[in-house]
């Protein structure tokens, strides 16, 4: 097993860079401050961006090999995941001796895909930023990347205003860091609650996770009114559908879990305790039959809205609808 390569921190220029994940916020962040850090040394360098299946071994040793006129170069090799052999071959070879004045970028989404480009490359002891997507249950990796957001743009956040602003937004980096920003900027600094409501006041009731909450709560008419306000607003269908699953998933998972501090639920299940303690409240109108149906139904429309359903809003009402009358006869059971 090759050495732990450590992570690097994404502004220190490297000869060699390995940006391994597929959020594509962090890599595209991850690119961008290696070729301003290489900018700081020479303004005038010259960037190359190629994609691995393009390129070949011979055209690859050119580019980063000494220019004759000391010209500086980063070169930014997407998709390395593709890579053949020989390709593969030159980039681990020239990361264990790498050329003054180029700086080399090789991105990877992880997985299985060319992962001995990635092993040998950490062991030829290339620095690593890692960009991995967040999983679904990450919430305090989320709510640290808020507060990074918040303090890098000169501010900070209460705790509310966190939960807040993440309940509001929903799991989407891009938005979260647009939306940390623009706070910062509103409210001249300090972010709490009353900051999040006023910016959010409107958006807030549009977002997939508002639809989702009325209708696990047996809310139809309600639910299906903010649906339609949602995309009429331009919410993606793909986004409704999450949150519906998501809302449906949390329920299932505090209701199997059982009796308890929503503190110490929260810790066990990887949750925030705010998330937690609002689903042991919808828990309360939900049967275990219609858990299941509900589980069924948001998977069903999870791939209706990616491409299994001709029309993917007329797929959401339905299931919206369905999901609020699963909520009321569970209640009435």
């Amino acid at each position: 097993m090759p050495p732990r390569a450590r992570s690097k921190p994404v502004d220190e220029l490297l000869p060699v860079r390995l940006v391994v994940g597929d959020e594509g916020l962090l890599v595209e962040r991850a690119v961008s401050a290696a070729i301003v850090a290489a900018r700081r040394q020479d303004p005038d360098v010259e960037v190359r961006t190629l994609k691995a299946n393009e390129i070949t071994a011979g055209v690859l040793a050119e580019l980063v090999s000494p220019s004759l006129f000391a010209e500086s170069r980063v070169v930014v090799l997407e998709a390395a995941q593709d890579a053949n052999a020989e390709v593969t071959t030159v980039l681990v070879e020239y990361a264990k001796a790498p050329t003054d004045g180029v700086a080399l970028v090789v991105v990877h989404p992880g997985g299985a895909k060319g992962k001995a480009l990635v092993d040998g490359l950490k062991k030829a002891g290339a620095g690593v930023s890692e960009a991995a997507k967040f999983k679904p249950w990450e919430n305090d990796r989320r709510a640290d990347f808020v507060r990074t957001e918040i303090r890098q743009a000169g501010g900070g956040i209460t705790g509310e205003a966190l939960n807040l602003l993440m309940e509001a937004v929903g799991a989407d980096l891009r938005e979260l860091a647009a939306a940390a920003s623009q706070l910062v900027s509103d409210s001249g600094g300090q972010v709490d609650a009353d900051s999040v409501r006023r910016f959010h006041r409107g958006r807030a009731d549009v977002t997939g996770f508002a639809v989702a909450e009325k209708a696990v709560s047996g809310d139809r008419a309600g639910a299906l009114e903010a649906l339609r306000y949602a995309l009429d607003t331009g919410v993606p269908h793909v986004l409704v559908a999450d949150a519906l699953a998501d809302a449906v998933r949390t329920i299932a998972r505090v209701s199997a879990a059982g009796r308890g501090d929503p503190g110490a639920l929260a810790s066990r299940l990887r949750m925030p305790p705010f998330k937690v303690k609002k689903a042991m409240g919808q828990a309360r109108g939900w049967d275990a039959p219609g858990l299941t149906r509900a589980m069924a139904l948001v998977a069903d429309v999870n791939a209706d809205v990616k491409g299994v359903a001709a029309d993917a809003s007329y797929a959401l009402e339905r299931a919206t609808s369905e999901l609020a009358e699963l909520a009321g006869q569970s209640r009435r059971r």
